[in-house]
């Protein structure tokens, strides 16, 4: 008894601040991750489970038409999803990031106007850009017409060429505030020391980023890289907005995150049969195994890289 309340007296206060957190964790992570695991090896008959059948819903996702056809389709979107957003991050973030670093007039009006976006909901985002690019009277339409580019306007979002492409870019006008403050901080974070060195030895700007800034940034850039993985495969917000549940006609903006959804609750658009609650389950493990593999190799290859100066 005594060794109890003793621990009690030691560690106590750790289990009173820990317990709130580890339920909701529990009720809203794991319970709901755990019963997604349960529901994928059982058969189910709309919204009642009937006998266990193993990995027969995998293999229903992975080999049999249609959700074969649109599961890998969706794969694809998302991995397109990762690749442009991640292009833009690294490219016009880090250069953003980079000029920021400066501190020149204005510093603190650009470095807020830049992350103003990203503490938008994502429901907001999908709103205002869906009315902003509306062919008929939307800002963006007018705003060309007005500059004498009318022939570029067109309905972005109902051609299966453009769809995905255009929420692409307004998923990356909302994201690229954290990756220029992450990197604005990294840069940031480099002793003066190594720059004034590099001048010394007579480098150029670029010299100095391609030598100095840029090998000190990549723990930087692989760690916003994993958070952008697991975040766009995980996106879905966006596109239930900006598209709509089932994307369109063609299933041009399907994501994994919606094939997971109009699986679960049937497609409007197509009469789809609601409570496919077993394959549904399935799709979101198989989203779990990807995002957990290739979160974790990111994780690994950033131990590796850190730098110490």
């Amino acid at each position: 008894m005594r060794d109890v309340r003793s621990w009690w007296g030691k560690h106590g206060h750790l289990v009173l601040f820990l317990t709130p957190a580890l339920v909701i964790y529990g009720m809203f992570m794991a319970y709901p991750l755990i019963s997604s695991l349960t529901y994928s090896v059982y058969e189910w008959d709309g919204y009642l489970r009937r006998g266990f059948n193993g990995l027969d819903n995998f293999v229903t996702v992975l080999t049999r038409w249609p959700y074969n056809e649109r599961f890998w389709g969706a794969i694809s979107h998302n991995a397109l999803f990762f690749v442009l957003t991640f292009a833009i991050q690294t490219t016009l973030g880090l250069f953003v990031a980079v000029l920021l670093a400066r501190k020149w007039r204005g510093f603190a009006f650009f470095q807020a106007a830049y992350f103003l976006p990203h503490t938008l909901s994502l429901v907001v985002v999908g709103f205002l850009w869906r009315m902003l690019l509306n062919p008929t009277w939307g800002a963006v339409g007018q705003g060309l017409r007005r500059v004498g580019l009318g022939d570029w306007v067109q309905p972005w979002l109902g051609q299966s060429d453009t769809a995905l492409v255009t929420i692409i870019l307004v998923n990356a006008w909302a994201w690229l505030g954290f990756p220029i403050l992450v990197y604005l901080a990294a840069v940031q974070a480099i002793p003066r020391e190594f720059h004034e060195a590099a001048v010394v030895d007579g480098a150029s700007p670029w010299q100095d980023f391609r030598h100095v800034t840029l090998p000190l940034l990549l723990p930087t850039i692989a760690m916003v890289t994993i958070l952008t993985f697991i975040w766009d495969f995980n996106a879905f917000e966006l596109v239930f907005v900006m598209q709509g549940a089932s994307g369109s006609p063609s299933y041009a903006t399907d994501l994994l995150a919606t094939f997971f959804y109009r699986t679960a609750f049937g497609d409007p658009t197509t009469g789809g049969e609601p409570g496919q609650i077993g394959i549904a389950a399935a799709i979101g493990v198989l989203m779990l195994i990807i995002i957990g593999f290739v979160s974790a190799f990111g994780v690994r290859f950033t131990q590796r890289s850190q730098t110490e100066y």
